[in-house]
């Protein structure tokens, strides 16, 4: 399973590039493409707010 984006995502770009395999989506509230996940965690070390979540 794939890591989640929750609703306390502020949209500040922190993750994105953290992202080996492109699979954070830019928007509104960010979200991860579920199929290109590979759940390395990486994005979940830089989101100031918490928002990442593990599957």
């Amino acid at each position: 399973m794939a890591h989640t984006i929750n609703d306390d995502c502020i949209a500040c770009g922190a993750c994105k590039p953290e992202c080996p395999v492109d699979a954070i989506v830019e928007g509104e509230k960010y979200t991860i493409d579920k199929d290109a996940c590979i759940d390395c965690g990486a994005c979940v070390a830089v989101c100031p707010v918490g928002a990442i979540e593990a599957p």
